[in-house]
């Protein structure tokens, strides 16, 4: 069984620049285009167009998102978080919070184009090989 996140957008194509900007690519769209489903490496995201739903206020930052039932959505980068964040800055996409040094590597922390915060991982390879 493989697991599928879905994010629900106001914007589908703005929403699509900006995943597309992380690393995901397209990989099957409704005709209608309500559901958009896209892939990176290692695993699958779904954008569907949202219909009067509206996004948790205020977002939660992931790391204090440790609540029972809360998920928080987050990605593993291939490279160096820098070429992400300078990837993200000339796209028209701030980071929420800078890189960090955590346990298990480095992180940072950005908002989609609805607000919604993901952390975007880089694991230290002493740990993970």
């Amino acid at each position: 069984m493989t697991p599928l996140p879905v994010v629900y957008v106001s914007d589908m194509e703005k929403s699509l620049r900006f995943y597309r900007c992380l690393g995901l690519a397209e990989r099957t769209r409704s005709r209608s285009n309500a559901w958009v489903e896209l892939s990176g490496p290692d695993g699958q995201l779904a954008l569907h167009r949202a219909e009067g739903m509206s996004p948790p206020d205020p977002p939660a930052e992931p790391a204090e998102a440790v609540a029972a039932g809360r998920v928080t959505l987050a990605f593993v980068c291939p490279g160096p978080l820098e070429e992400l964040a300078q990837r993200l800055a000339l796209a028209g996409f701030a980071t929420r919070r800078g890189i960090a040094d955590e346990a298990f590597g480095r992180s940072l922390v950005v908002a989609d184009p609805d607000g919604l915060l993901i952390q975007v991982n880089e694991h230290d390879e002493e740990l993970y090989t």
